[in-house]
């Protein structure tokens, strides 16, 4: 079930919203919790009943490791239990209780990640294979559960901190709930037990918070709109622009790979939005994923932004695990680049995933090298001055003093700021040119784009790119205004819509700051009416969520 569909505004979550509250207003937690469960279920069976029989068995599955791991059916502690009657006999106990945990906790990833590589993988590596070697394996073509690498990520981090000891009991209610809970099951984001196990063991004492409600509306329907109104239209000529690579010109090329920045920017963005407004409407905190991403002024600041918890994910579960930068600087690169190795295959089975990802991780390793670099001649040239400020004269200090004042000191914000946009832009530009292996269904029709855009033919703008950023809607105001008879028209609507895609990704404030900032009024509530039925009006036209692929 789609976030964008009528079923679900319409029917899905008014029954959801109002059966929740109901049960909570009537001292019934336990069965508000159980409630939601099944909601969620429905939820996700309604796109496919098997993925929901592959998800029902996840969660049986994954429960019993976690049971055995806390001790409440193997029978053993997270130290080893045992009723030695020798201290060497209760180390030997504790030995072979931890030993005997650990291997669970890796056979229980080990199956996680075996279904994740059967559903995701497996014809990956046979056609690899099969090219390497000149074999003939027939590829099996399983269809891909949705959101089965958010949910199997999830379940694994729940494992491996009930192995570490950090999980306190959980129910089996509390448990199905945690996966499954609809807002975030299918694209994220991937939350962890501290953030979730706490809230859904507070129901008793949630009630209907209106103004969070009305918050999470409003958030719900700007998401809506950034899918609805900008994701879909810039999709449509993305789609053009893939399907007719050889009739594209340099520009046109151009344009496609800017299209596609903003697609996926808003596509993303906008489901994030939806599940937090979601999530608040219910009374409950979904972490933020998603954060102006375009506005970093570099790679590192980039994926600070953008999908947090999966790089929080590989942060605490990858690259700590390997040493992190605790043993030295080349051991830290290296993990680096087996983190974004990791990330891009786990965005996709194809080698141009894998590109794209070490794309970001070879920049990331400049960048962090670059700033490990610059800091160590900061602190040097910090130690210099305190040693010169010691023993300059009283005359050098002065003249020091007005040298920092006056113009110069405008002059280096003014170039400082200068040096932050240019910056912001040179990092959207690589982000946008590494989507291009993100996008493609292959290195080699990524390469295609690029060169085109290099080495193309210099012509006219694509009349057919530009026909199909004109929604309707827009085209009758251009109408109206009588500008459909000059000769560029076309294009006025595909300018428009790019100038105001870029100054939402790159520079206004972005759906959670304004609505922490929105004032109820009269004004806003209309404003909120008229894009929800304007989305409304448009869902015949709305596609998945480009996440819902991974």
């Amino acid at each position: 079930m789609l976030f964008n569909s009528y079923i679900f505004v319409f029917v899905f979550f008014p029954i959801c919203l109002f059966g929740y509250y109901g049960l909570l207003r009537g001292g019934k937690p336990a069965a508000a919790s159980v409630f939601l469960t099944a909601m969620s279920l429905w939820f996700y069976g309604y796109f496919n009943l098997s993925y929901l029989l592959i998800m029902v068995c996840s969660i049986a599955g994954n429960y019993l490791f976690h049971r055995l791991l806390s001790g409440k059916s193997l029978g053993l502690s997270r130290g080893g239990r045992g009723d030695a009657s020798g201290h060497g006999e209760g180390k030997t106990a504790a030995e072979s209780g931890a030993a005997l945990r650990r291997a669970v906790m890796v056979l229980a990833v080990a199956l996680n990640l075996g279904v994740l590589f059967a559903f995701k993988y497996f014809d990956f590596f046979l056609d690899t294979v099969n090219g390497v070697f000149g074999t003939d394996f027939i590829l099996r073509g399983m269809l891909l559960p949705l959101g089965i690498s958010f949910f199997t990520f999830q379940q694994i981090s729940f494992i491996v901190d009930t192995y570490r000891g950090e999980v306190a009991d959980c129910s089996l209610s509390e448990y199905a709930l945690f996966v499954s809970f609809f807002p975030q099951l299918i694209a994220g984001p991937i939350v962890n037990h501290g953030e979730m196990l706490p809230q859904f063991r507070a129901f008793g004492k949630k009630r209907a918070d209106w103004e969070r409600i009305a918050g999470g509306l409003a958030l719900f329907v700007l998401g809506l709109s950034k899918k609805v109104l900008l994701a879909d239209t810039f999709g449509a000529g993305v789609d053009y622009g893939y399907g007719n690579l050889a009739v594209l010109g340099r520009a046109d090329a151009a344009l496609v790979i800017l299209f596609y920045a903003l697609q996926l920017y808003f596509d993303f963005s906008g489901y994030c939005d939806m599940a937090v407004g979601i999530g608040r409407m219910l009374g409950i905190e979904i972490p933020v994923n998603f954060n102006s991403p375009y506005k970093a002024v570099n790679i590192v600041d980039f994926w600070k932004r953008w999908h947090i918890t999966l790089n929080r994910f590989f942060t605490k579960y990858v690259y700590i695990p390997l040493g992190g930068n605790r043993k030295g600087q080349g051991r830290m690169y290296l993990n680096l680049l087996l983190v974004f190795f990791l990330s891009g295959l786990w965005h996709g089975a194809g080698f141009h995933f894998i590109v794209w990802g070490m794309l970001h991780g070879v920049l990331y390793v400049l960048t962090r090298f670059w700033q490990r670099r610059m800091r160590t001649k900061d602190d040097g040239r910090v130690t210099n001055a305190a040693r010169d400020k010691n023993g300059a004269p009283e005359r050098c200090k002065d003249m020091t003093a007005q040298t920092g004042s006056g113009m110069s000191g405008f002059g280096r914000r003014i170039g400082h700021k200068f040096m932050t946009v240019l910056s912001q832009i040179a990092t959207f530009l690589y982000v946008s040119v590494a989507w291009v292996y993100f996008r493609a269904e292959s290195i080699a029709q990524a390469n295609t784009l690029l060169r085109t855009v290099w080495q193309g033919e210099v012509k006219k703008l694509s009349l057919d790119l530009a026909e199909c950023l004109q929604p309707d809607e827009f085209w009758y105001v251009i109408k109206v205004l009588r500008l459909d008879n000059l000769s560029f028209s076309r294009y006025i609507l595909m300018f428009l819509l790019l100038a105001a895609g870029l100054y939402f990704s790159m520079v206004g404030r972005n759906a959670q700051e304004r609505v922490a900032r929105l004032k109820y009024g009269p004004v806003s509530a209309v404003a909120l009416v008229v894009l929800a039925v304007w989305c409304v009006l448009s869902f015949s036209g709305v596609s998945t969520f480009l996440y819902f692929n991974f």
